[in-house]
């Protein structure tokens, strides 16, 4: 029996959810989202409640009834809050700026690299060396500071590089004489 799937989502006021044809549609006051169910989830929308329950319970229905109720509660958080992941960049130089819809980065190549911002992504450089990318679908805020984050990992020597914010950077020491 799943734990997570177990749990019933509730629904804040400022947000409407409706299943039609197998899939879950929800609009709140920062957009709206959907997603496809799984043919093996039952998915009721009860009050201001939302319940997952699996049909049957063989092995491949009980792995996507988590899953399920997980990505439902991903889409309700996201048109009523949103996700926003910070990249900090360290390094002599390193810096970035947001032209238009193009996130220039200084990462000491030998050019610019230019990162086109995709569509439902807000980027915001509050400083030369901090990115925060804010959306409503968590997926494509993560998938996007990661597509940033891998132009320049942090290298464990120095440091330098891009990392999320609060990450741990497993520092080597150098050579020895």
């Amino acid at each position: 029996m799943s734990r997570i799937g177990k749990k019933s989502i509730l629904i804040p006021e400022n947000v409407k959810a409706d299943i039609n044809e197998g899939v879950l549609t929800v609009v709140g006051p920062k957009g709206q989202l959907s997603a496809v169910l799984f043919d093996g989830i039952d998915v009721q929308i009860k009050d201001a409640e939302i319940n997952v329950i699996p049909k049957n319970l063989d092995k491949k229905t009980r792995s996507f009834w988590g899953l399920t109720r997980t990505l439902i509660s991903n889409l309700i958080s996201g048109v009523s809050e949103g996700y926003a992941k910070t990249l900090e960049i360290q390094g002599v130089g390193y810096r970035a700026q947001l032209q238009g819809e193009i996130l220039q980065l200084s990462l000491g190549f030998s050019h610019e690299v230019n990162y086109p911002v995709p569509e439902g992504i807000e980027i915001k450089c509050t400083r030369p060396t901090e990115i925060v990318i804010e959306g409503i679908d968590k997926q494509r805020v993560g998938q996007t500071a990661a597509e940033i984050r891998k132009f320049r990992p942090p290298e464990p020597y120095k440091g330098k590089g891009i990392r999320y914010k609060d990450e741990y950077v497993f520092r080597k020491e150098g050579k020895k004489k």
